[in-house]
């Protein structure tokens, strides 16, 4: 690890200014990792994990707010998350050990960056750690790479089991900057891959996120997460699925899915809702969606096992809610 700076923020406006050409320190799970590789090398790090964006509160629209130094482990145990979003405490828990759970803060989680093996090893060449240089992982080792919405310069997938409810729960994320404070949908927090992989988010330079707005969802308190992975703890998705159903009268009033493991980004499953939306609920409709939306899936040479696993994935976790919502 090379030599770095670190120093403390007293509040935001210090944060601010410490953060010019510095990067931001929370639970540090994800960035002191990469600093040990040699992947990170920032010349400063800023302590913010004092300033007062902890805890989770009701907004006036009857959504939450999820400050962005609350750690994972209390927003899986928050009895509000657990009540209106229960897809989000079960990522939070499918996601981590315990031990990093109590460390990783929400907008950490937001930020962390693919576990790509050749983005891992500054020794291998990687267009997302130095533009240009070219993505080995198209024609080298990529079974756990996207299968959607990849490009020519990067099939990496984005490893955060948290953002997937997020995304289906029409999230936002609030941030303070150099310009003042501001907000971003998460639909377009993360940037889609093209010839720029390297430019991951839309937060601004310097910019800080404060907190993580949810919504009043219908559907929210009927939601499920599922993930399938290589192990059985502590292992990033092959994929993911965060869904809910709003069902009224046996018809799907609203639905929300996204899915996870399959993209550079969480993957709203747009295809498959507007299928979906004002249907009667049942199993063939479930396939249905399912397909149309993976309809648009370009396997590399040794994934292509996930399109099959993506459908059921989507199927069973939309059975699930069909068999909840019956109760």
């Amino acid at each position: 690890m090379r030599e770095f700076a670190y120093v403390r923020a007293t509040d935001l406006s210090d944060a601010l200014r410490l953060g010019e050409g510095a990067r931001f320190l929370g639970g540090g799970t994800n960035l002191v990792d990469l600093m040990k590789s040699g992947v990170e090398s920032p010349a400063r790090l800023v302590d913010i994990r004092f300033l007062p964006f902890a805890g989770i509160s009701a907004t006036p629209d009857g959504g939450l707010l999820i400050g962005a130094t609350t750690t994972n482990s209390d927003i899986a145990a928050d009895p509000k998350i657990r009540r209106g979003y229960p897809a989000l405490s079960q990522a939070i828990l499918a996601g981590a050990s315990g031990q990093l759970r109590n460390m990783a803060t929400a907008g950490g989680n937001l930020l962390q960056r693919t576990r790509c093996t050749y983005f891992a090893d500054p020794s291998e060449p990687c267009n997302r750690r130095v533009p240009g240089s070219g993505c080995p992982a198209i024609e080298g080792q990529h079974h756990n790479h996207a299968i959607l919405g990849w490009s020519d310069a990067c099939a990496a997938t984005h490893p955060s089991d948290m953002a997937v409810p997020l995304a289906a729960f029409d999230a936002e994320v609030r941030f303070e900057g150099p310009a003042g404070p501001g907000r971003i949908a998460l639909a377009d927090f993360y940037r889609s891959v093209g010839d720029t992989p390297h430019e991951e988010t839309a937060l601004p330079p310097g910019a800080l996120i404060t907190g993580i707005a949810l919504p009043p969802v219908a559907a929210g308190p009927t939601s499920r997460y599922r993930k399938v992975r290589e192990r059985a703890s502590y292992a990033f998705a092959t994929v993911s699925v965060a869904g809910a159903l709003d069902l009224r009268d046996g018809r799907i009033e609203d639905v929300r899915l996204a899915l996870g493991g399959v993209a550079s980004r969480p993957w709203r499953a747009h295809a498959a809702e507007e299928l979906l939306r004002g249907e009667a609920a049942a199993p063939a409709l479930f396939r249905a969606a399912a397909e149309r939306e993976l309809s648009a899936a370009r396997p590399l040479r040794d994934n292509g096992y996930k399109v099959p696993l993506a459908r059921n994935l989507i199927e069973a976790v939309l059975n699930d809610l069909l068999a909840k919502g019956d109760h």
